[in-house]
């Protein structure tokens, strides 16, 4: 039986209009202490709790397996000895443990095997002085046996030619953007801050790409006439540089980018079967939020969603968006703890408003919908 909350999380309903089913989501934290203890939850249509997973580590991504079993990704960028990926019964009980610096984002693929982003600190003179945080992805054997990786910080001068821009940019003036001292335009609005500028620039220097997406890319339209969008390539998201980009699993190349001038800090790009790329762009610059799917063949959005006033939707950091079987949008705006459906028509059918953070906990930082036949091998294996 579903355990209800103390107050209705959901505000918007229409059954007739949603992809009904279940949706798992858990509040981010940090490693305990001084993070809190991580909640990952399992809710219905009504926003009631059907299963619960209390783990000891911090967490950021799970994801429901079909046997019933839970995988999930800690948030231990520098925690390194808790860090990886667990593998959880439904008693909670860890079946697996995978060492690695686990960050943002995993992909399990046929048979077990795993493709997850992790992340590398090292020196790169190539993008300047001081150490760097690099994107590192591997793909690894159910058993754990590496099997391909992938150093972000090698196709740096790939990724520059297809963008036709700098790599590194221009830190100072990205800081200056996101703290409000300068317009999209490059117009300055305030010459106050300069220390927090400084600040900020130098954390970007650092975590030059931050990639929050790793997502091995399914059979699709776009891939059958453009090999660059072949099933198998890697799709990526360097959130720092307003850049998605597709890596060719054969060479290791990095074939195909598109964002700055358009994206702003987004997040979870998703190749859809129509070959068109579903984005959560989260607008930190400018301050409000859309969801938009690219057609990458012509370079144009071909659709775009934001609420009915464009602030409607806003998270500056994390979130995502997946396209749900019946063509609605399942939307995930994480900063505030929101989940949205929407249809293709922009109608919003479905609102829930998570009553289950804790003042340790972060914002959502994405969200799955799963159906009933999906989620029967679990609640069989608690009942």
């Amino acid at each position: 039986m579903a355990e209800a909350a103390s107050s209705p999380p959901v505000t918007v309903h229409e059954p007739e209009l949603c992809s009904a089913g279940y949706t798992l989501f858990c509040h981010t934290c940090d490693p305990p202490p001084p993070g809190g203890r991580a909640r990952i939850l399992l809710v219905d249509m009504e926003g009631g709790v059907v299963h619960e997973w209390r783990p000891p580590t911090s967490a950021q991504l799970p994801e429901l397996l079909p046997d019933g079993t839970l995988l999930y990704s800690t948030r231990d960028r520098s925690h390194i000895e808790g860090a990886g990926l667990r593998r959880l019964a439904p008693d909670g009980t860890v079946l697996r443990h995978y060492h690695c610096r686990a960050d943002h984002d995993f992909h399990v693929m046929d048979g077990g095997r795993l493709v997850v982003h992790c992340i590398a600190d090292k020196m790169v003179p190539r993008l300047g002085p001081g150490l760097r945080r690099c994107p590192y992805i591997v793909e690894v054997e159910a058993d754990g046996r590496l099997l391909w990786e992938w150093r972000g910080e090698e196709h740096v001068d790939e990724l520059q030619e297809l963008l036709g821009r700098p790599i590194p940019p221009d830190w100072l003036g990205r800081a200056r953007g996101e703290l409000g001292l300068v317009n999209l335009d490059g117009v300055f609005t305030d010459s106050q801050e300069e220390a927090p500028v400084r600040s900020r620039a130098q954390h970007y220097a650092f975590d030059w790409a931050h990639n929050n997406n790793c997502e091995v890319m399914p059979p699709n339209r776009a891939g059958r006439s453009d090999p660059r969008f072949a099933a198998g390539n890697i799709l990526f998201s360097y959130r720092t540089l307003d850049t998605i980009g597709i890596i060719e699993r054969s060479t290791g190349r990095i074939v195909w980018a598109w964002g700055p001038g358009e994206l702003d800090g987004q997040h979870k790009p998703t190749m859809l079967p129509d070959g068109h790329i579903l984005i959560f762009d989260n607008g930190t610059r400018r301050g409000w939020s859309r969801v938009v799917e690219l057609d990458p063949l012509a370079g144009s959005i071909a659709w775009e969603w934001h609420g009915e006033a464009r602030g409607d939707l806003y998270s500056p950091y994390i979130s995502g968006a997946d396209r749900l079987p019946s063509g609605n949008v399942l939307i995930c705006e994480g900063g505030p703890g929101r989940l949205l459906e929407v249809t293709r028509e922009g109608r919003l059918v479905w609102e829930f408003r998570s009553p289950f953070a804790e003042p340790e906990t972060f914002g959502i930082y994405r969200a799955v919908r799963y159906s009933a036949e999906q989620v029967e091998p679990l609640l069989r294996a608690a009942s």
